[in-house]
């Protein structure tokens, strides 16, 4: 019998930044990533401020989760130390913002030299070891606690891409530092950062329990703007309009929708921008012939939520729902890399949220499959290409409910003006597979070694075609007749293989008949073949070459017809 799971209780505090930063020394474990946010994710913290100048109003920021490690005694005062679990590279800005602020601050006028040395006393703690408020992760040359310590910008011992971020967020904090007081008194600075920035924040005691949570509240990859700024608006929207009563129960459904969509999103941003343009398309009245754009999506989302908790609330779960689809489409490597083009993706996204049945939903993705690797990859059509086809197609599929054979119906549609028999007009069509084609020839060697295998009755390398998906197709496409040799089939589909990268590179310029040991055991059918081929024969020449094309073009031609 499973043990049943302890309830994690999270303790949220709405907290001001004052009290947040007060009574507490912050460290970033090593297992987190080191600071990573860039200019654009600076920027929008400043226009945050410039807003809050500008409404008078506060503004929700994030969540934060930290691990409670041990409390200590410097001087007379108690802090505890706490490990950030969840909102690094917030905290991070706002300590070199501060630092920012309390170099500007004048000695010479008593006000600000006062909130100078309470600035000072609180970056940098007065004992033996001069601790900082804020100890980063993979700092081995120290440049940000140098910079909290002594204000020195050292961009000279930058040694890692952290380290030039932390460089350029002190350079661009003492920029908008020197802008505020060109117009503003710093002072009013220090108390919208103190008073009117705030965030939900949970300590944990508990080390289990917040490995746990950081599991489910994994929210802080690169920074998504604008997926950010619409959870900042919904979370706002449920503090203001809801009744004190049901607003923590609201609160809470919230943020597990959140916690939810940022474990799936991990590090990858642009996976959270592209499913919240689709979100925010998925909500139009009528049937549109466009993706929205991010700031439109999130005005249209803010605005279907409205001031109602259900409203609010079925804007999360939607948005949780299409942060999966686009999550599971990713991580399907084979789907992943039919193509990058954002509105064909939008019907494969549309269908994965329908909740098919395994196989309809299977038939339905083959038959997109095909059809858009014919058109974008094989029929060489640009992102331009059919967009109001697929953008009208996807909404019609989550938005009215289209049945599956109706679906069917409306890709062979979009696809009937690229027949595969006009598109790959003969083996010429292969003379140049390399330059500019990569992606698109490791997709089409992997279905090849797909084919190869289901003729073998065995199953795919799955180790080895692993490592050719998480590197750069370039690295693993293989040269059987090297490039430098300079032949006029080199870059000839037939000449033109899969091997992990190591072992490609490996390889190098040696000639064919020294590779055929190595690809006879390299796992990849395709590859092998190749190998027999070179045994058998004892040469592998523009023959070979052709035979080989000839091959595949025939594969091709029967797989996206």
């Amino acid at each position: 019998m499973q043990p049943v799971p302890t309830p994690v209780n999270l303790s949220p505090m709405h907290l001001k930044i004052s009290s947040l930063l007060t009574g507490r020394l912050f460290r970033i474990p090593e297992y987190q990533r080191a600071y990573a946010w860039g200019t654009r994710q600076r920027a929008d913290l400043f226009a945050d401020i410039l807003g809050v100048k500008e409404s008078g109003r506060e503004h929700f920021m994030a969540t934060v989760v930290a691990l409670g490690r041990e409390r200590r005694l410097i001087g007379a005062d108690e802090f505890t130390t706490v490990e950030i679990v969840d909102g690094q590279q917030r905290i991070t800005t706002l300590v070199i913002l501060l630092k920012a602020i309390e170099k500007a601050l004048e000695l010479e006028d008593r006000t600000e030299a006062k909130i100078k040395r309470e600035i000072q006393e609180l970056l940098v703690k007065d004992d033996s070891h001069s601790l900082v408020l804020l100890q980063t992760n993979h700092d081995t040359s120290n440049v940000f606690p140098a910079y909290i310590r002594d204000g020195a910008i050292r961009a000279d011992q930058a040694e890692t891409a952290a380290d030039k971020n932390v460089i350029s967020a002190a350079a661009e904090c003492e920029a908008f530092v020197a802008q505020w007081k060109t117009h503003s008194p710093l002072v009013e600075l220090v108390a919208i950062i103190r008073n009117q920035l705030s965030l939900i924040y949970h300590e944990i005691p508990d080390e289990a329990t917040v490995y746990r949570v950081f599991e489910v509240l994994n929210s802080r990859g690169l920074d998504v703007k604008w997926i950010d700024k619409l959870k900042s608006q919904l979370m706002a929207s449920l503090f203001e309009y809801v009744e004190p009563g049901t607003r923590r129960e609201a609160s809470l459904e919230m943020q597990g929708y959140w916690r939810d969509i940022y474990r799936t999103l991990g590090q990858r941003g642009d996976l959270g921008d592209e499913a919240l343009r689709f979100t925010g398309t998925f909500y139009f009245v009528h049937e549109p012939r466009r993706i929205m754009g991010q700031e439109d999506a999130v005005a249209d989302l803010v605005a279907s939520a409205g001031r109602k908790v259900a409203t609010i609330a079925k804007v999360g779960a939607d948005l949780r729902a299409v942060v999966q689809a686009v999550g599971k489409l990713n991580s399907n490597a084979r789907l992943r890399a039919v193509t990058k083009v954002l509105h064909a993706r939008f019907v494969a996204t549309a269908i994965m949220l329908r909740g098919f049945d395994t196989a309809t939903e299977e038939a339905l993705l083959n038959a997109w499959e095909r059809v858009t690797f014919r058109i974008f990859s094989l029929g060489g059509a640009d992102a331009r290409h059919k967009v109001g086809e697929y953008v009208g197609l996807a909404y019609r599929i989550y938005s009215q409910n289209i049945p599956a054979k109706d679906i069917l119906e409306d890709l062979r549609a979009i696809g009937a003006d690229y027949k595969i028999d006009k598109i790959l007009y003969g083996p010429e069509y292969w003379a140049n597979c390399y330059e500019g084609w990569a992606e698109e020839l490791r997709y089409l060697l992997y279905r090849y070694d797909e084919h190869l295998a289901k003729i073998a009755g065995q199953p795919l390398s799955a180790t080895q075609w692993n490592k050719i998906w998480l590197d750069e197709p370039s690295r693993s496409i293989e040269h059987i007749t090297p490039q430098s040799a300079a032949a006029n089939y080199t870059h000839e589909l037939g000449n033109l293989t899969m091997l992990p990268p190591r072992v490609n590179s490996s390889l190098q310029a040696d000639p064919p008949i020294s590779k055929a040991e190595p690809y006879l055991t390299s796992g990849l059918l395709g590859t092998m073949a190749v190998g027999v081929s070179i045994q058998r024969d004892g040469v592998w020449d523009e023959n070979a070459v052709r035979e080989r094309t000839l091959r595949i073009h025939d594969f091709a031609l029967q797989e996206w017809k």
